[in-house]
């Protein structure tokens, strides 16, 4: 596999948020500077990498000056002044959530509870990154904004639906960047663009203004360069809302990273989830996933080749609350103006949002029991993150309902069984194809197993150095 050159960092945005945000509370750099940076990036990159839907230069430009008086007069918070993205399914209190659709829409009256965390952490938030409509497809492209282009290949995605926040972050423009992930929204564009994603527990970051998103497949999780970074950004932007469904107990994210996670029971798993469509695993990323369980032997841990066998009950589980709740949010947004295929998806939902929903959440504890009772055996599954590497942007345009489910379930078969159990994974960078385009596995573990996973990802990180990999730049 061919590893790209190394590309040394240049600006305030090539540093972590770890970094960052050190410098800038040591005075090595103000936030004025550190965010003005950020956005001309930003700025020289939208026609080319077109990351963004909403750019708040004026309001950040404010808020980072506050941020720089706040900390001369001896304030300190965590991220006091540290610019960050987050991406447009997400509200921010004075802009618009399009949520990757066209059509005009009022403002948002208040913070999302995730944005309202890290606000309180003292991070400036510079906009909001370009998603797909609702949040369907590992691709980021919508009639509304054209196509987000993946910074190691400008004819790529990378991948979707959180694929603005990723390619930000891969590009530099930002030092981490919040998602959301229903069905491997944040893990699939980390495994493209060589970045650290974290599907996190269900609730761990609040998903205020609704209860639940997607009747519970939807959680919100970071993306950033490093283990360290991405479980940063978790613990900031983690917590609950009063009005929150689901409540977990709280974690130390950070605390984890650089912790031995001991000699843990890994298990293999090659085998795709069931599904409808023919579907097949990349050689190249079986043998990145294979590589990464030899580092994982050489560390002391014990890697068994041991399918994980899901049954066909997940994925009926899966589609009624997917197609369920793209009809729900389809229906809050009367405006919007959205593709065919969103239309025919949203009436699809509202006939499973009966009794097929409501069998579909009453499958959820016997899925936690059955596939619970593999973890007997096991701590933690490692598998591959997507079935082929990042395709083309434009492969998406142009095709029907039955073209577009065959082409994503193709490429992306492995993550959303995740999102049913509500239990966390996180996406670690497996090295790259031949052609340089970059390959991830997923790090799977049961209720509430952030920390083994961050442990062992921070393992790993700090074995195979992931992060000195950049993307030469093409996009200014």
């Amino acid at each position: 596999m061919s590893v790209p050159d190394r590309v040394a960092p240049n600006s305030p945005a090539d540093l972590g948020l770890t970094e960052l945000s050190a410098a800038i509370a040591e005075g090595h750099l103000t936030s004025v500077t550190a965010v003005t940076d950020v956005l001309d990036r930003i700025e020289a990159s939208q026609p080319t990498l077109n990351a963004f839907r909403v750019v708040r230069r004026e309001a950040a430009l404010r808020e980072a000056a506050e941020a720089d008086a706040r900390r001369a007069a001896g304030t300190r918070l965590p991220l006091l002044g540290v610019p960050i993205a987050v991406k447009d399914d997400t509200d921010i209190a004075g802009e618009v959530t399009a949520f990757g659709c066209g059509g005009e829409f009022e403002p948002a009256a208040a913070d999302a509870e995730s944005v309202r965390r890290l606000r309180a952490a003292g991070a400036v938030i510079v906009g909001k990154s370009n998603t797909c409509e609702l949040g369907q497809l590992p691709f980021t492209s919508g009639d509304a904004f054209g196509h987000t282009r993946n910074p190691w290949d400008r004819t790529r995605t990378p991948g979707g639906s959180s694929g603005g926040s990723a390619a930000a972050v891969a590009a530099g423009l930002v030092p981490a960047a919040l998602g959301s992930d229903g069905a491997g929204s944040v893990r699939i564009p980390a495994a493209w663009t060589n970045l650290v994603g974290i599907k996190p527990q269900r609730g761990r970051i609040s998903t205020w203004p609704h209860p639940e998103a997607f009747h519970g497949l939807t959680v919100n999780g970071p993306l950033a360069r490093t283990v360290r970074d991405a479980a940063l950004l978790l613990d900031l932007a983690a917590g609950p809302h009063p009005g929150d469904l689901h409540t977990p107990a709280p974690i130390d994210a950070t605390a984890a990273v650089g912790r031995d996670p001991g000699k843990l029971r890994i298990a293999l798993s090659l085998r795709i989830p069931f599904t409808a469509t023919r579907t097949a695993l990349d050689p190249q990323i079986a043998a990145a996933v294979h590589d990464l369980a030899t580092t994982l032997r050489a560390l002391g841990h014990t890697v068994t080749i041991a399918d994980l066998h899901y049954g066909v009950l997940i994925g009926a589980s899966f589609l009624p609350r997917s197609l369920g709740g793209i009809s729900k949010v389809h229906r809050s947004m009367p405006a919007a103006v959205v593709d065919p295929r969103t239309t025919a998806n949203a009436r699809i939902g509202r006939v499973l949002s009966g009794p097929a929903l409501t069998a579909a959440r009453m499958l959820e504890p016997l899925l936690h029991r059955r596939i619970g009772a593999f973890f007997d055996d096991y701590d933690v599954v490692l598998a591959p993150t997507t079935a082929t590497p990042a395709p083309r942007a434009e492969e998406i345009d142009g095709i029907g309902v039955g073209a577009t489910n065959g082409l994503i379930t193709g490429a992306c078969p492995f993550t959303w069984p995740w999102n049913v159990l509500g239990w966390p994974s996180v996406n670690v960078p497996a090295g790259f194809t031949d052609t340089g385009l970059p390959i991830g596995a997923q790090l799977m573990g049961t209720a509430n197993a952030e920390p083994t996973l961050i442990a062992l990802a921070a393992q790993l990180e700090a074995e195979r150095h992931w992060e000195r990999d950049r993307p030469t730049p093409w996009w200014t």
